[in-house]
């Protein structure tokens, strides 16, 4: 598959290759066993502008209220975390540089955040989205030079990168550089997608398979575990597949989502260097909750195979 090219509009997660691979077509129930008797019921809706759905083994008889509470759940989440609703939170935060009496979602996110930064030394960090919007201003021209953005246009995009200049509390968050701007594209979907999770829970349901941005399990499928594919390495259209019980996946693939036709820029940028020259071309990740494999994941296709094992949060990388 090509990759996908982003558009001055295009609403695509930067880092989801997951929402425009063969991931997601293939990613299915899969039971090991011939499908018992229980049924499963199937919602389909939108989340962050992606395509989403959810299958839930056995009925209560409350699916319909529950799929309503969800979708209830995803609305009032994407008031906090969409780009592109002029009133969300993190639209406010970006447009004014301080954001008072923040949500206890926002503050909850941005705090795994910081924890994942911290242990992935700094490669995981929601403040590059100045290098984002330079990328997708300067590829927007029609006039646009092939080799990306001048090196003087990316330092100054740099210098207004840094997770250490955020300061984030329960009264306020803030930045403390001019031009600062936060994208929660590489987390806020798996928190989106754990949310769902809890109502689902304490509506008595138990065994699911969630797509909701990231993909995460509970339970068994209707005869088994829930198999769930992800992309083996550069072959195209080429699925592994992992059986899941009470586990989250989630892939990122630099140039997956490119902004040049040319597919020479990606859409996962090193903090530190504003590129993503050798980063590696497709990782997954599971971990317990769909927040941290969908944070790990941007940040091990940046990391060297050394740094791997230290990754905690009972998280296991799978290299294409």
């Amino acid at each position: 598959m090509r990759p996908a090219v982003l558009r001055p509009d295009h609403r695509l997660s930067r880092r989801r290759f997951l929402a425009i691979s063969a991931v997601l077509a293939g990613a299915a129930v899969a039971p090991k066993r011939a499908a018992a008797a229980a049924p499963l019921r199937v919602w389909e809706g939108q989340a962050l502008g992606a395509h989403a759905t959810i299958r839930l083994v056995g009925d209560n008889g409350a699916a319909d209220q529950a799929f309503a509470a969800v979708e209830a759940e995803i609305r009032r989440l994407e008031a906090v975390f969409s780009l592109y609703a002029t009133g969300s939170e993190i639209a406010r935060l970006n447009r004014d540089g301080r954001l008072d009496t923040p949500s206890a979602d926002l503050v909850e996110v941005l705090s795994l955040a910081r924890a994942v930064h911290h242990r992935t030394d700094g490669l995981f960090d929601p403040t590059v989205q100045p290098l984002f919007a330079l990328h997708a201003e300067h590829f927007a021209r029609p006039d646009a030079d092939p080799a990306g953005p001048p090196p003087e246009a990316i330092e100054a995009a740099l210098a207004r990168v840094g997770l250490g200049h955020l300061t984030i509390d329960a009264g306020h968050i803030g930045f403390d550089r001019p031009g600062m701007a936060l994208t929660l594209n590489g987390i806020a979907q798996g928190h989106i997608t754990d949310r769902v999770a809890m109502i689902l829970r304490g509506l008595g349901y138990r065994d699911m398979l969630l797509d909701v941005g990231e993909i995460r399990a509970l339970g068994h499928g209707p005869g088994g575990a829930w198999s769930v594919g992800y992309p083996a390495g550069n072959a195209s259209g080429v699925l592994r597949r992992l059986r899941l019980t009470d586990r989250a996946v989630a892939t990122s693939a630099p140039f997956g989502t490119v902004f040049d036709a040319a597919g020479r820029f990606g859409h996962i940028f090193d903090p530190a260097r504003g590129f993503t020259g050798g980063a590696r071309s497709t990782v997954t990740v599971t971990a317990p909750t769909a927040a941290i494999a969908d944070a790990l994941s941007t940040a091990v296709v940046l990391m060297p195979d050394r740094a791997l094992g230290a990754i905690g949060f009972d998280a296991e990388v799978c290299l294409g």
